[in-house]
């Protein structure tokens, strides 16, 4: 009898793993993006995880949402996902501060989340996996920095810094870096402008107020990404500015490598999303596994993993960008951008 017990135990406590594994197999992970003003998150965010978590977890359920900017609706699919029996969600937030809440739900639920893209200071999130913000900020402006004196601009002449969001931790990490970068530059700070949603149009408005108010004295713009950068430079144009001042971006969408083509942008970084994206979804499994992923680093208090990019500028376009596959040259070279592109050795 008592080996009876012993027994229907044993094969109990067994049943439980099993079902406990089969549970982590075919289990609900999310994918919450914060907006749609950049088309990373679409184009390569979301498919670069989608594809890792289809080689690692092919049973697992992935589900997809962008909250396009607004923290409310972001919240509202937060729950959703719980709700549809999520384990794992993987935020990028809106609102770096309001998503603290959102983590203290999660955890009192049982469910993981992995920060992603943006960090989330005022609650450890279970992992943060991003790029370094921080050093991408410094590297743009290192890099315009080391350009303006190459280029013979005095000491003392001014640029512009335009930043991300004002809710985005990830854009102050950014701002924070282009202060190291620009501090001992030798130049000084025109004015510096903190857009709203990272939204184009409005660093673009903003852009144009301080052409009006400092003309032929801006020398360069430290813009946070791509999408800033490209507002900034449609400010000037539509201002006859020309030739532009060098422009800084982030992020190596298509327009911004076309503009740099073109010479009408200086720099961007190249920072494949899919590197990130899959190693969230590394991240995603080990903690359906109840594993815990090795971490290369802390960041508010958080295990993190950060990826370190590149600056791309028309003098290593062809290698950092063409030459490793990250785009194409027929998706890139249209147009009045063909003969650039033959210029720079990225087509015959």
């Amino acid at each position: 009898m008592k080996f009876r017990s012993m027994l229907m135990a044993t094969v109990g406590a067994a049943a439980m793993f099993a079902g406990s594994a089969s549970a982590q197999e075919a289990a609900t992970v999310a994918f919450l993006m914060p907006d749609q003003a950049s088309t990373r998150y679409e184009e390569h965010d979301y498919p670069g995880f989608k594809a890792e978590m289809e080689k690692l977890c092919a049973s697992c359920t992935v589900i997809y949402q962008n909250a396009n900017a607004d923290a409310a609706l972001q919240q509202q699919q937060f729950n959703s996902v719980i709700a549809q029996g999520a384990k794992v969600v993987v935020l990028d937030p809106v609102d770096s501060s309001a998503a603290a809440a959102l983590v203290e739900i999660a955890h009192s639920q049982d469910v993981k989340v992995i920060a992603y893209d943006r960090p989330i200071p005022d609650k450890p999130a279970d992992f943060y996996v991003s790029f370094d913000n921080e050093g991408i900020g410094y590297a743009i402006a290192k890099s315009l920095v080391d350009h303006l004196k190459a280029s013979s601009v005095p000491e003392g002449s001014g640029v512009l810094q335009i930043n991300g969001s004002p809710t985005d931790a990830a854009a102050g990490l950014i701002r924070d870096g282009i202060h190291r970068g620009l501090k001992d530059s030798g130049y000084k700070t025109l004015a510096e402008f903190d857009t709203p949603e990272w939204a184009p149009p409005k660093a673009q408005e903003w852009a144009a107020g301080q052409i009006t108010r400092f003309g032929a004295d801006i020398k360069g713009v430290v813009a946070a990404n791509d999408g800033t950068g490209g507002g900034a430079i449609a400010a000037f144009k539509a201002a006859g500015v020309n030739p532009v001042p060098p422009v800084t971006g982030n992020d190596a969408t298509i327009a911004a490598l076309q503009l740099i083509i073109s010479r009408d942008q200086y720099n961007t970084i190249s920072k494949p999303s899919e590197i990130v994206a899959a190693a969230a979804a590394n991240v995603a499994v080990k903690l359906l596994k109840g594993e815990t992923p090795e971490a290369k680093t802390t960041l508010y208090d958080t295990a993190s993993e950060l990826f370190v990019p590149a600056v791309v500028t028309a003098e290593n376009i062809k290698a950092e960008i063409f030459d490793k596959g990250i785009q194409k040259p027929e998706e890139v070279c249209t147009g009045e951008y063909a003969e650039g592109c033959k210029k720079l050795g990225i087509t015959q």
